[in-house]
């Protein structure tokens, strides 16, 4: 109980944290444990996915990537550049003075390498490794976040057959520790047997209990890996 107690408050003081209060003056009141978890929706769309935040990461590394090949790919062409001066010009220093002593000039330059030993084409094709690296990271993150989904998927299905044969053994178990308690009554038996199945009925009522919680923790996780609930804002309620 004592260590119940302590994962209770430590639970406690990491939602202050996520709510971005001190433990000190967050306070969560008990309330009766309800077994009933959240309805998961038969299909979840795919979409979803798009607001993981490592989805998100990995695409734009992919686009900054992309966008670097084209500024590599830029040496091959020439630079421009625009200039101009303004100045005066006159016979004498009073002629310097005047309006229509005024000289201005505007010219065009041009830059060009002419040969770099293949420096130009290398950045290009380090820079297209890059985008190809990038791409192999975004699938990879994608496919992990689909695989994510489909265990978390796969875990609710699992706990969701199981919880009905759980309920029957709990079921199985407390009519025995009730029937061998009427006969120890009557003294027909002792009572080492009737302590035996009640703990045998408490360890079934236990593994129920957790099994709920597993459920929970699954639909936990499954919104975690989707990146939130089952609803994006794009997406119109249903």
């Amino acid at each position: 109980l004592a260590t119940v107690r302590q994962n209770r408050a430590r639970f406690e003081h990491a939602l202050a944290v996520l709510t971005g209060r001190a433990p000190a003056d967050f306070a969560l009141p008990r309330a009766p444990w309800v077994a009933e978890v959240p309805a998961v929706p038969p299909a979840v769309p795919s979409t979803l996915l798009q607001r993981r935040p490592d989805i998100a990461a990995a695409e734009r590394a992919v686009a900054a990537a992309n966008a670097q090949i084209g500024i590599q790919r830029a040496a091959y062409f020439p630079s421009l550049s625009l200039g101009a001066t303004l100045g005066s010009g006159g016979s004498s220093v009073a002629d310097l003075f005047r309006a229509s002593g005024t000289v201005w000039s505007l010219g065009l330059s041009i830059a060009q390498t002419l040969f770099d030993a293949g420096a130009t084409a290398a950045r290009v094709d380090a820079a297209q490794a890059a985008r190809d690296a990038r791409v192999a990271a975004y699938r990879q993150t994608v496919l992990t976040a689909f695989q994510s989904v489909e265990d978390q998927l796969t875990v609710l299905r699992t706990l969701q057959e199981q919880e009905p044969l759980r309920r029957e053994v709990v079921s199985a178990a407390e009519r025995t520790a009730q029937q061998l308690l009427n006969r120890y009554r009557e003294g027909q038996v002792g009572y080492t047997e009737v302590v035996a199945a009640q703990v045998s009925a408490l360890s079934a009522q236990r593994a129920l209990l957790q099994l709920q919680v597993n459920r929970k923790l699954a639909v936990v996780a499954l919104v975690q890996a989707l990146g939130g609930g089952w609803q994006a804002p794009w997406q119109a309620p249903a």
